[in-house]
């Protein structure tokens, strides 16, 4: 595993939202919000991360995934200077920059839909989108129907297996990795995308970038038909995440490691050799913090995101604890306006982004985490220990989901005399093949041989 995205802690940023734009974008209107943003990028580097994926960035009318222009950024972050400047400071700080990759959709402000509305059956541009009937009508009253993303018709479908929309949509990628020079891509609704079109955006960014990476929104689904040799480097692993936050509401740790085992066990996961990425909460999901029924959860899950096989993200805000529910005012509620300097200042759960950051910190300095097997030690409803191990190196997770604290005896999985916590520094002497653990109500500890 040399490749650096393998490897990486990835922060999350919904710029429209943490920036604090309005919802609706106003023509001829340029606000400079990277100013603001670019303040976050010394926080997201003492957090441990390594790697940002911000989006979405194209020039769009609503929410940012109406696109209407793919080689401006919005207007209401900024111009293409700003993220160019932006780009290259996160660069210089070793951060590597992904963003949102919008290709199944364009908003109706784009000029191709735009044309089509104005020329209807001698638009050139008729066959760029699925679906386009004359005989029919849309609920915007067009005078023809399309094919919209689930039936959302400001969202336009885009004909993925037309030669010109496929030239056209990677000429706008190889605009974005030579004019601003990012690492890499997230594909929007990538389980909508067309295969082919996926495996030709692989073949041509790998030679426009070696170590570009092409990560794939897929909700449900078998991962590996995206996350292979031929299309994705990697997908959202949706599964997982359902099982870190109801396998701590529900006691159950049975659900998370039946899932791990599943996806990646060493002697038949299905997923053996992947990297998918990994997450509690982003900009379509309730906020990890709101869909805990125990706070003192937040340790455990956090613990087991950095540390189970997969690629950590860590989505803007949630490492002070905020709250944020769909039910509570839809997307938005998702995606709040956050000033850096109040919420260092005033977090919502104390101490959170302190134990991210040694997370991050234990990411780095012990790589087996990221390169290591996975090997379940010990597992009860509330209990839940297991191993990454590499050659020699190893080391133990173990978690606590009980509303008391538990004594674990763990089994070791190499030769060693003494394991100690990283965090706490105590020093845990083998016996019987076994460590004693003791964790608090919702606590956690990483261990690691003592090499004398």
């Amino acid at each position: 595993m040399n490749n650096w995205y393998d490897s990486a802690v990835f922060y999350h940023m919904y710029p429209l939202g943490m920036s604090g734009a309005p919802l609706q974008n106003k023509e001829g209107e340029v606000v400079h919000r990277f100013d603001e943003l670019k303040k976050w990028l010394p926080h997201i580097k003492a957090l441990g991360c390594d790697a940002i994926y911000i989006g979405p960035l194209f020039e769009s009318t609503t929410h940012g995934y109406d696109t209407k222009d793919y080689r401006m950024v919005d207007r209401r972050l900024g111009d293409n200077k700003d993220f160019k400047t932006f780009v290259a400071e996160a660069h210089q700080m070793g951060l590597r920059i992904v963003v949102d990759g919008v290709f199944n959709h364009t908003g109706r402000e784009f000029f191709a839909f735009q044309d089509i509305q104005k020329n209807r059956e001698s638009s050139r541009y008729c066959g760029w989108y699925k679906g386009v009937n004359f005989g029919w009508n849309s609920p915007y009253n067009d005078g023809f129907g399309y094919e919209a993303w689930r039936n959302c018709f400001e969202l336009v479908n885009l004909n993925l297996q037309n030669r010109e929309v496929k030239d056209y949509l990677f000429d706008v990628i190889r605009f974005w990795i030579h004019e601003f020079d990012i690492d890499g891509i997230r594909l929007d609704c990538a389980d909508c995308l067309d295969f082919d079109f996926m495996k030709e955006m692989r073949w041509m960014t790998g030679n426009e970038k070696q170590d570009f990476w092409l990560m794939g929104e897929v909700i449900h689904g078998d991962y590996a038909r995206w996350a292979n040799a031929d299309v994705l480097h990697s997908v959202t692993n949706y599964e997982l995440h359902k099982g870190l936050y109801s396998g701590h509401n529900d006691h159950n740790y049975f659900e998370i490691a039946h899932t791990i085992r599943r996806q990646f066990d060493e002697n038949g996961g299905i997923y053996r050799g992947r990297v998918l990425y990994s997450f509690v909460d982003n900009h379509d999901v309730d906020r990890i913090y709101s869909k805990l029924n125990d706070k003192r959860h937040l340790r455990p899950v956090y613990t087991l995101l950095y540390t189970l096989p997969g690629v950590p993200s860590l989505y803007y805000g949630s490492e002070w604890g905020i709250e944020g529910r769909k039910a509570d005012g839809g997307d938005p509620a998702l995606r709040p306006h956050l000033v850096l300097e109040e919420m260092e200042q005033h977090p919502n759960v104390p101490g959170l982004a302190e134990y991210l950051a040694f997370l991050g910190m234990c990411r780095k300095e012990y790589p087996v985490l990221a390169e290591g097997a996975y090997r379940e030690l010990m597992l009860t409803n509330r209990q839940y220990a297991f191993a990454r191990i590499k050659d020699q190196d190893a080391i133990i997770i173990a978690v606590n989901n009980d509303e008391n604290p538990a004594e674990l005896y763990v089994p070791v999985p190499l030769q060693a005399d003494e394991f100690v916590n990283l965090e706490s520094k105590e020093v845990l002497r083998v016996e019987n093949g076994r460590i004693r653990v003791q964790l608090p109500a919702g606590g956690s500890a990483l261990l690691v041989p003592v090499r004398r």
